[in-house]
């Protein structure tokens, strides 16, 4: 079994438990290199490509391996994956679809406690000797706390669901809106009810984004839909980039439509200084919390979904069929 690794050496090194992974295969670690030639260099007859979730597996590429059998993302997306190529070579396309949930849930609550409580913008005032004037003004100008928080889900598979039992923890009042409503023991369970997307938006003060990154999401939240929004309200995104409209989240926040938002992800990445949310003009530039796209990177995660690669591509070995397939 030949395995194209492309992704860090050192995060293999770091994460993978290499007493599971039988000691006749090849692992060939072509890491971030993009160019298909080179590529095809490197590892052009392996059965397996194991890829970074940000880095592109061409058409191209696919093509060109005669023996490829298994396209495996090293995390939850997998958009940067030619799909169609794959099905149509016959090739699995699979993720860790699941695994870096708890994560993913823990960085959504974190933005929006962070944006609550100004987080960030106190910490620069402080470190500015500016203290009492935030804390005076602040005060008046009112901190709301995420349990007087009504919280609206948008998408709710495994991370929309681990986030719903850190909100129970902190008495939130939690509501959600899925293509698919729960079954009503998982919803007691959870301690939440299905609303409409249009009263989703309507009714809470946060709105927290759990969809998948695909052309039906791509801009789903659009100016449109922050009209529907209360002026008191924030976004929290801890899934894609692309699927917030990023010109309408200015104009929203610069236009007052809503108070503020929590980014974990903004389109293109690797962000780029021109990118047009780094360039808000300076009334509304602390309306928004970054973090830098590490919901899902933490430690337990990794050890998690490299664990989960290298038993699908034991199982692809075997002649099984591999778990969490992604094109049919």
């Amino acid at each position: 079994m030949k395995v194209l690794v492309m992704t860090l050496k050192k995060r293999i090194e770091r994460f993978s438990d290499f007493s599971i992974i039988p000691k006749d295969w090849q692992l060939v670690f072509a890491e971030f290199e993009t160019d298909t030639q080179r590529l095809l260099e490197l590892g052009g007859d392996a059965d397996v490509i194991f890829v970074d979730a940000m880095q592109p597996v061409k058409k191209e590429l696919i093509d060109a391996m005669p023996n490829l059998k298994m396209i495996h993302s090293e995390g939850v997306g997998f958009d940067w994956i030619d799909v169609e190529a794959a099905t149509n070579k016959g090739v699995f396309v699979c993720n860790n679809a699941a695994a870096n949930s708890k994560a993913v849930a823990e960085q959504a609550i974190l933005l929006m406690l962070a944006v609550l409580r100004r987080t960030v913008e106190g910490d620069r005032m402080v470190r500015d000797a500016r203290q009492i004037e935030a804390k005076s003004n602040w005060s008046l100008e009112g901190i709301r706390e995420l349990w007087n928080c009504h919280v609206g889900i948008i998408g709710m598979g495994a991370i929309g669901q681990e986030t719903a039992k850190r909100l129970k923890g902190f008495e939130s009042k939690v509501s959600y809106y899925s293509r698919s409503p729960l079954p009503k023991e998982l919803e007691t369970e959870l301690s939440v009810d299905y609303l409409p997307l249009e009263e989703i938006l309507k009714e809470c003060d946060i709105i927290s984004l759990h969809l998948p990154s695909n052309d039906k999401t791509k801009n789903f939240m659009n100016l449109n839909r922050f009209r529907m929004m209360k002026k008191s309200s924030i976004l929290i995104n801890t899934a894609r980039g692309e699927v917030v409209n990023q010109h309408d989240l200015m104009v929203a926040l610069k236009e007052g439509l809503i108070s503020g938002a929590g980014l974990d992800t903004i389109s293109p990445e690797p962000v780029r200084p021109d990118n047009l949310l780094l360039q808000l003009p300076t009334e509304i530039k602390d309306k928004i919390t970054f973090s830098p796209h590490i919901g899902g990177v933490t430690e337990q995660a990794f050890v998690q979904m490299h664990r989960f690669v290298w038993e699908n591509i034991r199982r692809v070995e075997q002649g099984e069929r591999p778990k969490n397939i992604v094109n049919g």
